[in-house]
């Protein structure tokens, strides 16, 4: 664990209309104010806007992984039945371990305001040292998600020998174990 590391946070927006320009972009910027608000430790953010195409997904995820170094990275979009929602497969695609928690929690949480919240497919997985997180498209299911998974985030960046990363504990609270 390295304190003085600042974290590397891939925001990647999934969207065939957003990456060809017909879309604003709403959910990557959402992601990157939320952590604005919540991160307290340094951090930068590294944002990408592309296709619902799995193979550009995959190549996304590992070039952020593998050669940008970040700990943490969150998608938004991709992650519901039709047929060119692929981001979950592209995750676990590339991952070494699949954390279904986090899924569940986030669909846990989402049908306290939707009741088709059982349509989305979020799901969380670990490539070498950064989880990667799949977040739904709307900038108001992103916060309600990342305020339910964030007090895990800092903790599990730490087990996997990532960055020591800090919160805003009046906004969120990282949980972590106390020393024995």
């Amino acid at each position: 664990m390295n304190n003085q590391q600042v974290a590397r946070i891939g925001i990647v927006t999934v969207s065939d209309r957003a990456s060809r320009g017909e879309y604003e972009d709403l959910g990557g910027p959402a992601i990157r104010g939320y952590f604005e608000e919540v991160l307290t430790s340094q951090w930068e953010p590294v944002a990408r806007v592309i296709s619902d195409d799995q193979p550009v997904i995959e190549a996304t995820l590992k070039a952020l992984v593998d050669d940008e170094g970040c700990c943490l990275v969150v998608t938004t979009g991709g992650t519901g039945p039709a047929p060119r929602d692929v981001t979950p497969e592209a995750t676990l695609a590339v991952a070494d371990k699949p954390m279904p928690g986090f899924g569940e929690l986030m669909r846990q949480v989402s049908l306290q305001y939707v009741p088709t919240a059982i349509l989305s497919r979020q799901t969380a997985a670990i490539r070498g040292k950064a989880l990667i997180v799949n977040l739904p498209g709307k900038p108001k299911s992103i916060r309600e998600c990342l305020d339910a998974v964030m007090p895990a985030i800092p903790y599990c960046i730490d087990l996997i020998d990532g960055p020591y990363l800090t919160t805003d504990e009046a906004t969120v609270k990282a949980f972590r174990p106390k020393s024995k």
